[in-house]
């Protein structure tokens, strides 16, 4: 089980992890060793998690999530393969406890009545230095 916060944690079965060499420093070792961790994790099968979390995710990760409709999370940030697949799964944490974050509702608001004053001055003297050009032409 990955515990995600108090109350969500993700089976394992849900999670597929693929190791593969990594870019970057590491010298001799880099050709040798795959410490590159990609995370795949199918929402469309998950149970873990409620529809409407798996909705945010879609919109606020829509680049990270393949045809398949799996989301995919790499890290190949250390050179031990431990650190990256924990990076991973920090990773997949962060994005789901920010699709838990409900967004918060827009209360339609009025222009204040200075504004509207300020807005209607700008459109009168826009006005008149538009009608004192007309004037110079006409002459």
């Amino acid at each position: 089980m990955i515990p995600i916060n108090s109350s969500i944690s993700l089976r394992d079965d849900e999670i597929e992890l693929t190791f593969s060499r990594s870019q970057g420093p590491g010298g001799q070792n880099v050709n040798k060793v795959n410490s590159k961790v990609t995370l795949h994790w199918n929402l469309n099968q998950s149970t873990s998690i409620a529809a409407y979390v798996k909705q945010r995710i879609r919109i606020q990760c829509k680049n990270q999530i393949n045809k398949e409709g799996r989301l995919v999370v790499s890290s190949q940030s250390n050179r031990d393969q431990h650190r990256n697949r924990e990076n991973c799964i920090q990773k997949l944490r962060g994005i789901i406890t920010a699709a838990l974050v409900r967004p918060k509702a827009r209360k339609s608001t009025r222009p204040t009545k200075a504004s509207k004053q300020r807005r209607l001055d700008k459109k009168k003297k826009n006005s008149q230095r538009k009608s004192m050009r007309q004037q110079k032409f006409s002459d």
